[in-house]
């Protein structure tokens, strides 16, 4: 399974979860992933390339977002997401937890991203998310 590698050129519209949500079902069939974490996975993912299409390129249809998905050598599930926006700083994210913040439309979906995962990082200034699940 390590090496197994695919990859999606999406447009930045709405429609665009649809197809990676078909691209999850396979990819975490083919893993032989358990409900839980294809839970986690299918939530996560999702909501980062949600991120990537409305907050990054502002759901500009001209814009894309790529998404590479590989099982990496310690036997992780990575999904690095990329947009073309203007990135933003994930630290400067109001705390969706925090009751002064319940209202705020910003946060939630970083912070459940973080809480889904086993590991996230960004880099390109935000413009790349780096989601990783560990396999059983």
């Amino acid at each position: 399974m390590v090496g197994m590698k695919t990859s999606l050129n999406l447009v930045s519209t709405s429609e665009s979860l649809t197809v990676v949500e078909k691209k999850i079902d396979e990819v975490t069939k083919e893993a032989n992933v358990n409900e839980d974490l294809y839970g986690n996975v299918l939530v996560a993912v999702t909501e980062g390339v949600n991120n990537a299409i409305h907050h990054g390129n502002k759901s500009n249809p001209e814009k894309n977002v790529d998404i590479n998905i590989e099982i990496n050598t310690d036997n992780q599930l990575v999904f690095i997401i990329k947009d073309q926006g203007e990135g933003f700083d994930p630290d400067a994210l109001p705390d969706p937890t925090d009751p002064a913040n319940i209202e705020k439309p910003h946060g939630r979906g970083v912070f459940l991203m973080q809480q889904l995962s086993d590991e996230i990082e960004y880099e390109d200034e935000g413009r790349t998310v780096i989601i990783k699940f560990t396999l059983q």
